[in-house]
């Protein structure tokens, strides 16, 4: 068995799209919808999301990395600057840490037939790997769940996906919006529902075994001891 990952260049947008959108239907998903705003979507692709798509593939930094096993394309790993991405640099719940210039990891997609086989973890750490090159640092902002997990939100990844390729595990935080509780109050048990949990976790270089791990909390993002 051979493993090999690239950049998706545009001689390789055919093979990003029979991973993430095998129908090509514009109003599927293209990998798009958590990268830039519906405007600068229409801009860049003329009305089309495909095409806007393919054009981010033609830039300096293509848009993410797809994985081979024997050749055929099994795996999507959305990464790149962060400054690049529109939605992440103006979040204001993933706000930056610090002024390093890092990379990040905002999609993992494994192909429908190839899951559960080790495609996920060569290719983040293939994506690790490739960044390494020109970031000083690697984030990737998974979600930690408990018990099965909606697909709506899978594909961001899980904090297992990433310790398997050397992040360590640290605290256990949330973030999101508390619609009912005192800003200073535990969660009422009703309300749990409306958090969404995210880790931080950044790799840095590509020194794999030297990790920092880092959770949210409230008004910004706080280091880990």
């Amino acid at each position: 068995m051979s493993w090999q990952t690239h950049p998706v260049t545009p001689d390789r947008f055919e093979d990003f799209a029979d991973i993430v959108n095998r129908n090509r239907r514009d109003r599927h998903c293209w990998c798009l919808s958590h990268r830039l705003p519906a405007a600068e979507i229409a801009e860049l692709g003329d009305g089309s999301r495909e095409q806007a798509m393919r054009r981010l593939c033609e830039q300096e930094h293509p848009p993410g990395v797809v994985t081979y096993r024997d050749g055929e394309p099994v795996g999507w790993c959305s990464i790149g600057p962060r400054k690049e991405i529109t939605l992440l640099s103006r979040s204001r719940l993933i706000r930056p840490i610090d002024d390093v210039p890092v990379w990040s990891i905002i999609c993992v997609v494994v192909r429908p037939g190839h899951r559960r086989q080790g495609v996920t973890t060569r290719m983040l750490s293939d994506a690790v790997d490739y960044a390494a090159h020109g970031a000083p640092a690697v984030e990737a902002y998974p979600v930690d769940p408990q018990g099965r997990m909606d697909l709506t939100m899978a594909f961001v990844g899980t904090r297992s996906m990433f310790e398997k390729v050397g992040v360590r595990r640290g605290r256990q935080h949330r973030c999101g919006r508390r619609t009912a509780a005192a800003a200073g109050d535990a969660p009422h048990p009703d309300l749990t529902r409306r958090w969404r949990e995210r880790w931080l976790v950044r790799q840095i270089g590509a020194d794999l075994p030297h990790t920092r791990a880092f959770a949210t909390g409230r008004g910004g993002w706080a280091q880990l001891p």
